[in-house]
């Protein structure tokens, strides 16, 4: 298997993520958001109503739903960083976030850009500047009614 395209497993995603979370980005692992699908095109993730995530209204608190579109939305470049074998730097320029019900569950967290996030990737290696796209992001809860929806602006760049 040539190493442009070496198979990245679940477990490994969800080893990173923790590594991520606990000496990177300590606000990701305060929620502890379980990485449930990754794949080329889908990212599915789940962050648990608790006490942590839990506001003053029993659902679950913007700033979680945040964090969960968070890693939805990045996940995946890390995921093709890996994959390709290349040094990406990217960070959020933007969120816009729409609230549409009160999430009194669990939240699980869908993204289906892995495609897009590829595309940018490849494009900034080539071109060698900095690529922004919008990445869009659904959130559910466990009766799948769908709680609020993302647009992340985010911007990559291969080093």
């Amino acid at each position: 298997m040539s190493k442009e395209n070496k198979e990245i497993s679940l477990r490994k995603m969800q080893w990173l993520l923790f590594l991520l979370s606990r000496f990177k980005i300590p606000m990701i692992g305060y929620v502890r958001p379980k990485l449930l699908l990754l794949n080329d095109t889908d990212v599915e993730l789940k962050i648990k109503l608790r006490r942590r995530s839990r506001n003053h209204l029993n659902s679950m608190y913007f700033g979680a739903l945040a964090i969960g579109a968070d890693v939805a939305a990045g996940i995946h470049t890390f995921y093709f960083a890996e994959k390709m074998n290349k040094k990406v730097s990217f960070a959020f320029k933007g969120i816009k976030g729409d609230f549409l019900k009160r999430a009194e569950s669990d939240v699980t967290f869908k993204c289906n850009q892995g495609k897009l996030i590829r595309e940018t990737i490849e494009k900034s290696d080539r071109e060698q500047v900095r690529i922004n796209e919008n990445v869009l992001v659904e959130a559910f809860d466990d009766m799948n009614e769908i709680v609020a929806t993302f647009e992340m602006l985010v911007s990559v760049r291969v080093k």
